[in-house]
Formats: C-alpha cells, structure tokens, sequence
C-alpha cells in the first residue's frame, strides 16, 4: 500500500496504485448542484486533488482511460452521461506570484493564463480546428480565441480554477510588503481580476464555456469580483459535501488494522494510533446543519505513511512541511478584537458562537480598522482553525477549534505575544520540561511571578479570572509531543481546567500525566497591595483565608474529577492532581493534590 503523501494528480494515484479515498459518488452530486461553482476549504485539504479527479472524469481525451480510472469506483459503477464529454482548461492561481508592483502582478496573472491556454491547445490538438491565438499581453484575448476553437467542436468547456483567492491571502493576511492598495488597484484595473471573471461570466452564454468549478479557502475575493462574476453558486456548507475532501473515522480504522497487522503490532497499537489522530486531525465540520466530523486528510496521509514505513508514530505530529500559514492567526490576534477571540476559543468558555457566518468580506473589511466578532469568527473558520460545533439553545451557530493541531497554532499566537523575547520562551520551554519529570511547579510559578504575568497592565485586572491564569499556564505548558493537552475537558458533563495525558507511545518516558484545576484572587479579595504580596512567603500566602478557601475549593473539585478521569484513561497513568491560586498578577501558590 502506498500513501499519496503530497501528491494531488488524481491520474497519477490511480495508475500508480496509491492509496486513495473514493470521493467519486459526489460527482453527480456535483453536476445536480450547478453550472457554475465555489468550493471553498482550508488550506491543505484536498481541494487540487478534488479537481484533478474532475479532470480525469470529464475528460474527452481520457475516455479510452475511463475503466482503468474509475472502473472499480463508485461513480464508475454508475456513471453519469457527462463523463469524457468536455474539454478541460485549469487555472491555478495559488502558483501567480503577488509582486508588489501592480503592473507586475498583473503580468504575472495574465503569463499564467497564457501558459494554461497554451496547455489546453496542445492537449487538444487533435480535436481544435481553429489555430487559439496567444496575445502575450492579454490572456484576456487568447482566452477568447479559445472559445472562438471551442465552439467550432461538438464539445464544450469545463473550466477548473483552484485558489482562487490566493491573492487576497497572500496580500493581506501573509506577505506583509506588498501594498494592500496594489491588490485593490489589481481588482480595478483593465485587464484585472475583476475583468478575468467577467470574461468567464460572458463565456457561459452560450459562447463555448458550459461548467465552472473554483475553489479557495475564503470568500474574500469574490466579494470583491461580484459585480463582474455575481452567478457562482456556493456549495462549500451543503450537508452532503461536507466530506467531500477529508476522511471518515471508518476509513481510517481500516487502514490502521492493516498497517498493525503488517507491522506485526498488537491491536491496541491500532487503537492508540486512533486515538491519537482524532486529537490531532479530526473534529471538522463544515455545515452548520450537521454534527459530522471528519479529519484533515493530508494530515493523515502524512501520519499513515510514517505509521507503514517506521512502524511507529511520528513524533512530530504536524509536518513542518504542513504547518498552516500562522501569518493568518497573527493578522487576526492583531486586530483590535483578535486576541480576547483567540483566547476565548482556547479555553471554550464560553464557546464562541455567530447568529450566522459571514458568506461576504472583501478588501474593504478587511483593511477597516473596526472588525466586530462575526467578520473575526467567519474569517477563523474559513482558515480550518475553527469549526462548527453545533448550535446553542438560541439557535445560534457555536464553534470550536477542531483539534490539536489547530490548538497549538493559538497557543503559539499568544506564547509568542506574551513573550516576546526568544530568550524568554526558551527559559520557559526548559522549565516546562522539567517539570513534566518532577512535577514540581515552583520554579515555573516563579517564572511566571518575575516574567511572564509582567505584560499586563492596569486594564487587565479588570477583567483577569482564572481563564486569564489557565491560558498562561497552557501557553508555557503545551507539549504535543509528549502530551494530548485539553483545556475544558468535559468528564460526565463536567469540566476540568485542564489535562495533559501522555501519548500512548510516550509513557516509555520518566514523565507524569498532570491535572490542573486554576484558581484566581483579586489583590483586594486577600487585603494587600501588589508590594505587599510580593513581600510574602510562600507558606503565608497559604495561610491566607481565601487562598486555603480556593485551595479547599481546588482540591475537592480535582479529587471529584480524579475518578472520572481514571475511569476514561484506564490504569495506566501517572497522575498528578495540582491546583493552582493566582494572587492578582504577582503571586501564585499551587500544591499537589492526594487524597487524604
């Protein structure tokens, strides 16, 4: 078996026997929903192998291919008339470089359309009888040449855009040099985008063009385009597609039986695999009238082919190489809302939630300095960092990052944000570590006491709790190599603050499973100044009424928890029960937890 790690040629997988998840039954789900679509996905996700298999199946010059293709699929076992009936044309914007000079990024857009007519001709050479001519200056122009060949076939066009939004990714949430105004000026111009799209729109009347299928990760730019292109049918949160790109947890189990058993590995290796997946890939939904979750798949081709080839698991579980643009999170904790958002969907509490999502934004919006939580909330769902997670009791729409994965991207956001200095953060890092062996929180606390909580200011106190607490601690504390960390971890309709269980294939390791419960006090609760707080001692902190309160309080909801939480992971942890009282921002007291 061979895993099609990075590898989005739908011909080559199927010629080459690699691995490959049948999504062809949605092809006549596909033509049903109309003639010209948007599908819009995060990065990552199989978006260009979806297309690719588009290609293959509607093909005119593949249809001697087509047994071989899809015979053994769903789709080739019921096929539709369209199949093999179009010619094929592709654009994908996501390899149109963004200059920083619109007269260059223009020429860039219209040098790859040229090449991609260019493509077409050639494969079509057979069938074109009019001679498509290239205008080096104006794809504009040459793709109308090649509806003029087109129409003078029995055949008609399919055309095929991927990142289609790449642009406005690139130019205002990632590369920061190139001017926002040059991608407006590029949405302006004679021979612009907006242009492009008009010329599509007039092609699909009656002038050679009959399907359109684009793709992207956000609705941005076709906001921008829509008085030029406004008949693009959105079917990115239709129920029926939601797994369109992405795997369910059937097919994966399979897959996992036969690599154990290819390993000679016992079935719980299997199981731990499972486990250990769901956290980190699963738990995206991508209709707001389902609870379907399902995995990153190229993530998970990336798990399965280390799985086979080592027989053991990867210990990094995102790909350097996969790693999701983390310039998108950090334009949005930059935004005057983004981070109170970011640490709201960290901590769940409460769970972030949208009367409706935002299907419109362009660069107007994006560029206004005044961004309430829909725009905020929309834009983190389109980027896969979070999901739909059902709905409140109002109805309204509630989110959720979906899993490991995408949770470390946030923890990193507001690591990086409160400790700016990489000096900083790697004293923190050396400190966590040790911990994970000792247990011993003291010298973390201290850390936290003298660097960390320094970044507050006098607003913050207005609003701290012991949210503000946890998410500090989790931002120092997160691990995913050795841990699966959940914040809000529900146990019996309960929450704990927060768990770090050890991987399955980690607890060949001298390092403890931990349970934290947060506790927060303001400075008046316990009658001092900051100067005077600072002054104590450890043991007469303790003594304190409410801080022995809030440890009583601490220590019985993590002995109540315990049980639970046992009871999920079997007797195989190592745990350590700890609770931990923040005193304002300048003391904390913690101590482990047994019982009595």
């Amino acid at each position: 078996m061979k895993f099609s790690y990075g590898i989005s040629d739908f011909y080559l997988l199927r010629t080459e026997n690699y691995f490959y998840v049948d999504r062809t039954s949605h092809i006549s789900l596909i033509e049903k929903a109309g003639l010209q679509l948007l599908f819009l996905r995060p990065r990552r996700f199989g978006k260009s192998l979806l297309l690719s298999m588009l290609e293959n199946y509607y093909d005119v010059a593949k249809a001697d291919e087509f047994e071989s293709l899809f015979g053994d699929l769903a789709i080739g076992q019921n096929p539709t008339p369209k199949h093999n009936q179009y010619l094929i044309m592709k654009w994908d914007f996501s390899v149109v470089e963004p200059q920083d000079d619109v007269i260059d990024m223009r020429k860039s857009l219209h040098d790859h359309l040229n090449n991609s007519i260019q493509e077409f001709a050639a494969h079509y050479q057979n069938l074109l009888q009019y001679q498509i001519k290239i205008d080096p200056q104006n794809a504009i122009s040459s793709f109308e040449s090649a509806l003029i060949a087109i129409k003078q076939t029995p055949y008609r066009l399919y055309l095929l855009i991927d990142e289609y939004d790449n642009f406005a990714n690139e130019v205002l949430m990632g590369r920061g040099e190139i001017s926002p105004s040059r991608y407006k000026a590029l949405l302006s111009t004679e021979g612009s985008l907006k242009a492009i799209f008009k010329t599509v729109k007039s092609a699909s009347s009656g002038r050679g063009l009959e399907r359109v299928f684009i793709t992207g990760v956000s609705p941005v730019l076709m906001s921008d385009i829509t008085s030029a292109y406004n008949v693009a049918e959105n079917i990115y949160l239709r129920p029926v597609f939601n797994d369109l790109c992405g795997f369910r947890e059937s097919e994966i189990r399979s897959v996992l039986t036969q690599i154990v058993e290819e390993c000679e590995l016992s079935p719980e290796n299997g199981q731990d695999a499972l486990t250990l997946m769901q956290e980190f890939y699963d738990g995206y939904c991508f209709s707001e009238r389902i609870n379907d979750f399902i995995f990153n798949p190229t993530l998970v081709l990336y798990f399965l082919k280390h799985f086979q080839q080592e027989c053991e698991f990867p210990r990094m579980m995102l790909d350097d190489n996969l790693a999701i643009d983390r310039g998108k999170l950090s334009y949005i904790s930059g935004l005057p809302n983004g981070e109170p958002i970011i640490s709201q969907a960290l901590n769940e509490a409460p769970p972030l939630n949208l009367k409706r999502l935002a299907n419109r934004f362009g660069v107007d919006e994006m560029l206004n300095a005044a961004k309430g939580n829909t725009f905020i909330i929309s834009l983190l769902y389109y980027l896969g960092i979070l999901s739909f997670n059902g709905k409140t009791a109002l109805g309204k729409l509630r989110f959720k990052i979906p899993n490991l994965v995408a949770r470390q991207l946030y923890v990193e956001q507001l690591f990086e944000l409160f400790l700016p200095r990489e000096t900083e953060r790697s004293e923190a890092q050396l400190l966590a570590e040790d911990f994970y062996q000792t247990g011993d929180l003291q010298a973390l606390c201290d850390f936290m006491e003298q660097r960390y909580f320094r970044v507050f200011d006098n607003r913050d106190y207005s609003s701290a709790n012991e949210l503000t607490i946890k998410t500090a601690f989790l931002t120092v504390l997160f691990d995913d190599v050795f841990y699966i960390m959940d914040s809000e971890l529900p146990l019996e309709r309960r929450y704990a603050d927060l768990t770090m269980i050890i991987r399955p294939e980690q607890r060949k390791y001298p390092i403890y499973d931990f349970f934290f419960e947060f506790k927060y006090l303001n400075l008046s609760d316990v009658g001092l100044s900051g100067e005077k707080a600072r002054e104590k001692s450890i043991d007469e902190l303790k003594a304190l009424t409410p801080v022995k309160q809030k440890l009583a309080e601490s220590k019985k909801q993590l002995l109540d928890y315990q049980s639970r939480l046992e009871s999920k992971y079997g007797d195989s942890l190592r745990l350590q029960l700890i609770s931990v009282v923040a005193v304002g921002f300048e003391r904390v007291v913690w101590e482990i937890v047994s019982k009595s």
